[in-house]
């Protein structure tokens, strides 16, 4: 019960070498987290403005396999992995999209629920994680890393 979100690789995206800087899988995983729970019509500015409240991240964990490079294909997969009172553990992984059993880097992302307005630690609000207790349900074993 994975969701994959494609990804292109342009000349932004690399280093000196014309390979994917480091950093900027973070970036795709934060596409793909920003677009599954778009997916599962948890739309964070509307939130944000109905709730007053937003996700951050908190913790990262990421391991990397092997180079992506210009103008490869990838695809980018967001599992919830924990559902807590105040934060979400989602499980993450780059892909190659010619070779989808290829992993290029893969982790987990801890995104927390704050106040917007304090960047205090909140509840996550009902209606998230009712939609994310369903989600989690369904799922058939748990994410490893």
């Amino acid at each position: 019960m994975s969701y994959a979100h494609p990804i292109r690789i342009y000349w932004e995206d690399t280093d000196a070498g014309g390979i994917v800087f480091y950093a900027n899988y973070l970036k795709f995983m934060e596409r793909a987290r920003t677009e599954w729970l778009r997916s599962l019509g948890v739309e964070q500015q509307a939130l944000r403005e109905a709730t007053g409240g937003m996700f951050v991240v908190s913790e990262t964990q990421l391991k990397y396999h092997r180079p992506a490079r210009l103008d490869d294909e990838l695809l980018v997969t967001a599992e919830l992995r924990d559902l807590g009172s105040a934060s979400i553990i989602i499980a993450q992984r780059v892909l190659s999209k010619a070779q989808p059993d290829v992993v290029l880097c893969e982790g987990t992302i801890r995104i927390g629920w704050v106040n917007a307005a304090t960047l205090r630690p909140a509840r996550i609000p009902a209606q998230i994680s009712g939609t994310l207790e369903g989600y989690c349900s369904s799922m058939s074993q748990p994410i490893k890393p």
